[in-house]
């Protein structure tokens, strides 16, 4: 009885094991058009941001128009995000190669970091 638990147990622990942990696929995000059709300003998530601090996003800081829309491209080779300190905007984690875009819609200073990797920081000033 003792060995048909144990193998019991063991299946579901295997069966368990194989239901998680893959890396899921990010929601692909639609760059909100700027009024106007202006271009959206364009921001990087640097190669190696992870061991950055204010220098992982560029550039940094930003400063742009209300109105305008600022585009994130990952271009590095693990994931990131790009999250306001206020959660005005909240990308997702973007892999490498994506992008987030975000119109800023009033005046003010916008902090933001990688809520992966919290000590990469950036500034959007929108004046």
């Amino acid at each position: 009885m003792k060995y048909v638990y144990l193998a019991s147990l063991l299946t579901c622990a295997v069966a368990l094991a194989g239901c998680g942990g893959g890396a899921s696929s990010p929601t692909p995000t639609t760059p909100t058009p700027t009024p106007g059709g202006a271009t959206p300003t364009a921001a990087s998530i640097q190669a190696g941001a992870s061991f950055l601090t204010t220098t992982a996003y560029a550039p940094n800081p930003i400063v742009i128009s209300v109105g305008s829309t600022i585009k994130w491209t990952n271009n590095d080779n693990i994931t990131h995000d790009v999250t306001s300190q206020n959660n005005l905007f909240i990308s997702g984690e973007l892999a490498p190669g994506a992008t987030y875009s975000h119109t800023f819609q009033s005046a003010g200073t916008f902090p933001y970091y990688c809520t992966i990797h919290p000590m990469m920081v950036g500034t959007v000033t929108v004046q």
